[in-house]
Formats: C-alpha cells, structure tokens, sequence
C-alpha cells in the first residue's frame, strides 16, 4: 500500500487530496509541527535526510517533492487520464499548461510567500529593544520594495490566466489545479485582501467543494497557512 508521510499544515495536504482523486487506498503517517518553531519533527529524516514533507513510499520507491509525487501518481495511476493530459503530443496546449502550472507552483508563486513568511517572523521575533525598529525597518522596506509587488504581480497573472479558462490546464480539473492549490491558499493566509482576484476566489471555493478535497481535509487536518506553516 501506497504511504504518506504527511506534516500538518503543509504542502503535503495535495498528495493526500490527489490520492483521493484517484480513489487510491493509502495508509497516513501524521507528524506534528513544533509549536514554537514551526519546523517539521526530526523524525522524518528518517525518512528522507532533508527532513521535509511531503514524502510518499510506494513498494521500494521513495520519492519527496510535491509537484514530482502528482506527476508520478498521474503517470503511474491514472491510466484513464482523468487528472493529467495525454503525454503526447507534447506540444498540445493543454499538455504544455499542465507542465507550465506544475511547476510554477513552486518555482514562481512560492519564492515571494515564502519571503513574505520570513519577513513576518523578523517582524515579530525576540530581540533587544534597540535592534526591533532596525529590523522592522529592514522587514517593511523589502516588503514594501520587493515582496509586495512581487505577490502582486504574481496575484494579477493567476487572476488572468483563470479568467481565459476555468481551470489552470484548461476546460478540465487537472492535478496542475491540485498542485496550485498550496500557493493560492498561502496568499489568502499572507498577502491580506483577496477581494481584488475574484477569479481566484472561485477558484478555492470551487476546490473546497469538491468531495474528494473534503475527504483529504478530514485524513490530514485542516490547512492553516497563516502561522507560520512554509
């Protein structure tokens, strides 16, 4: 049987939710965040020797990275294709906007959450009196001068590209969906007001209705990006 080692609130949420999808049995190995440092447990370089989650064991495999886990999952699993395009031929459209969102997802909408994330804590971390206002300043000028702008930009190009099609490969629900589901919940959590992106409000909404979400929220625990979770 398929194993998930999953971390609470983290991006290991989608592996869950895709092998709901997929109506895949699977046995769940929770581990709990450290509530002061947020930080995953050691226990799961045991597992893997970054210590990250997601990871999922499958006979002898064991593979990490979120985005590799879905494309392997829909490679190996979805013979019907239900959640990926058809491999060839590689140059279809849906195909190429499957592949470009797979890995958007965290090599482009993550980097400025993530820093934003880092900022935050700076803002609020123990130090003497004297050094809070030079770190706050140094926090608010990069946010202000780079972050910021940088979610924003990111923000309108999602907006954009849904306001073309439904979905982010296309006219259907695709894992591409499942994968940037993390980011666009982390800006919710951090980049304050969603009002201005209705497209990607629909978009959540539409993902949390669906039954098999649902039932990976009640495997995994509810997300909650907001705190600290990266």
């Amino acid at each position: 049987m398929i194993k998930v080692h999953h971390l609470d609130h983290s991006r290991s949420q989608r592996v869950l939710w895709m092998l709901e999808e997929l109506g895949l049995p699977y046995q769940l190995v929770n581990y709990q965040r450290d509530p002061t440092t947020w930080l995953a447990p050691p226990a799961l370089r045991e597992i893997h020797p970054l210590g990250k989650s997601p990871v999922l064991q499958d006979d002898t495999l064991v593979l990490a990275e979120s985005g590799a886990i879905l494309e392997y999952l829909a490679d190996r699993y979805d013979s019907a294709r239900q959640l990926s395009p058809e491999l060839l031929p590689a140059q279809a459209t849906e195909r190429v906007r499957y592949r470009y969102w797979m890995h958007y997802a965290e090599g482009s909408a993550m980097p400025p959450l993530l820093l934003s994330l880092v900022f935050a804590r700076v803002r609020k971390a123990p130090m003497p009196f004297f050094a809070k206002p030079i770190a706050r300043g140094i926090a608010d000028k990069v946010m202000k001068g780079f972050v910021g702008p940088q979610l924003k930009l990111h923000l309108q190009w999602m907006e954009r590209e849904l306001g073309q099609s439904p979905w982010f490969a296309g006219e259907r629900f695709t894992a591409a969906d499942i994968q940037m589901s993390f980011p666009i919940q982390a800006a919710a959590s951090r980049a304050g007001s969603m009002d201005a992106y209705p497209k990607l409000q629909g978009f959540l909404q539409r993902i949390e209705q669906r039954p098999a979400y649902q039932r990976a929220t009640e495997r995994g625990g509810a997300l909650d990006l907001g705190a600290g979770a990266a």
